[in-house]
C-alpha cells in the first residue's frame, strides 16, 4: 500500500508539474499574441490561471471528470485559437527583410534572385540594392562560417558565406522578418510573433553592417568540409530558400533559429552530426566545430578563436571591394 500510495503522489506531482509549465506557456502565448487591448489580454491570462490551478486542485482532490472538464475547456479554446495563428508574406515589413531570397539551379548554373547590398552608413541610414546573381557550381570553392556576438560569448548569429573561385562569396542569413517598428525579443520568438527570413547577401552588406555599424564581435571560421559537401549545403540553402519564399514560416527562438536550421540542414546531409547543448548556444559552436573536426585544427582553439576576429580588420569605406579578401587574412586555413 505505502509503495502504491508512494507512486500516486509521485505521478500527481508530475501531472501537476506539466499542469503549471502549461499553465505559464498559455499564459504567455495569450499574453503575446493577444493584440485587443491590455484588458482583454489581463482578463484572459487570469482566467486561463485561475483554470489552470483549479485543475491542479481537482487533480489533487482526485476529481477526475472535473480534471478532465476544466482542461478541455480551458485548451481547447487555447489551441484552437493557437493553432489558427499563421505565418503571412504580405505585411509592411523593415526594408532589409522586404525581400527574401529565391534561387534555382540548372546544370552548372546557380542563380540567386533578391540578393541584398546594401551601403550602411547607420542602421537608419542606408542605401537599398536588391539583385540577381548569376553562379557555376564548378568554381565553389568552400564554406565560411561567421559568428556575430551581441550578448556575450554564448549568444551569436550563424551566417553561412559560400566562396567562389571566380566570385565574390555569397552569404546565407537566416533571420527574422521584422515588421516596420518592431523589435527583436527572444521571449516573443516562442510564440509565434516573427516570420523566418531567408537573406541571401553579399558580405559587405550583412556582415559588414554587424561588424562596422552594430558594432558587434564578427568572427570567421573557415569549415573544413569537401567541395561536394559545400555544393550539397548550398543545395539545401536553396531548398529551404524557395520553401520560406512559397510557404511562410514561423521563427521561433529555440527549434528554428539561425543555428538549429543549419543543424538540420547538417543532419540531413550527413545523419551522424551529433546533436549537442552547444547548438542551443551559437556562441559556442566553434567549441563543437573544433572537436567535431569541422574546423582548422592547425592550431589550437584558443588560437583559432583569437585569430577569427575580424573587427580590426573590416573598416573601410564603401564600396569596399576588397572587404572578403581582406578579413580572411590570418584565419587559419583547414
Amino acid at each position: 500500500m505505502k509503495g502504491r500510495r508512494r507512486l500516486g503522489i509521485i505521478g500527481r506531482s508530475l501531472v501537476t508539474l506539466l499542469l503549471l509549465v502549461g499553465g505559464v506557456w498559455g499564459g504567455m502565448a495569450l499574453w503575446s499574441r493577444l493584440l485587443d487591448g491590455p484588458l482583454l489580454r489581463y482578463g484572459l491570462v487570469a482566467a486561463f490561471a485561475v483554470a489552470t490551478l483549479a485543475a491542479v486542485a481537482a487533480l489533487w482532490a482526485r476529481q477526475r471528470l472535473a480534471l478532465l472538464v476544466i482542461v478541455a475547456l480551458s485548451w481547447g479554446p487555447l489551441l484552437g485559437w493557437w493553432d489558427g495563428i499563421a505565418p503571412s508574406a504580405d505585411r509592411d515589413w523593415q526594408p532589409d527583410v522586404a525581400r527574401v531570397a529565391q534561387a534555382s539551379i540548372n546544370g552548372d548554373e546557380l542563380i540567386v534572385g533578391n540578393v541584398r547590398n546594401f551601403t550602411w552608413r547607420s542602421d537608419t541610414d542606408f542605401d537599398q540594392r536588391w539583385e540577381t546573381r548569376s553562379y557555376r557550381l564548378s568554381q565553389l570553392t568552400g564554406a565560411d562560417l561567421f559568428l556575430s556576438y551581441w550578448a556575450g560569448e554564448a549568444i551569436a548569429h550563424a551566417i553561412v558565406s559560400f566562396t567562389f573561385a571566380d566570385q565574390p562569396p555569397l552569404a546565407f542569413s537566416i533571420e527574422i522578418r521584422k515588421e516596420r517598428g518592431e523589435a527583436y525579443s527572444a521571449t516573443a520568438g516562442f510564440f509565434k510573433t516573427y516570420e523566418l527570413a531567408i537573406i541571401a547577401a553579399d558580405e559587405r552588406d550583412v556582415v559588414k553592417v554587424r561588424s562596422t555599424v552594430r558594432g558587434e564581435d564578427v568572427r570567421l571560421y573557415h569549415l573544413d568540409i569537401q567541395q561536394k559537401t559545400a555544393r550539397a549545403l548550398l543545395g539545401e540553402y536553396v531548398a529551404l530558400a524557395n520553401d520560406v519564399a512559397e510557404t511562410p514560416r514561423w521563427y521561433n527562438t529555440l527549434s528554428a533559429n539561425c543555428t538549429t536550421l543549419i543543424f538540420g540542414m547538417a543532419r540531413r546531409l550527413d545523419p551522424r552530426v551529433e546533436m549537442d547543448w552547444r547548438i542551443l548556444l551559437p556562441g559556442r559552436l566553434p567549441e563543437y566545430l573544433y572537436v567535431h573536426d569541422f574546423v582548422s585544427h592547425r592550431v589550437p582553439l584558443a588560437e583559432l578563436t583569437a585569430r577569427s576576429h575580424i573587427g580590426p580588420r573590416a573598416k573601410a569605406p564603401p564600396p569596399d571591394y576588397g572587404f572578403s579578401d581582406r578579413i580572411r587574412q590570418g584565419v587559419p586555413l583547414p
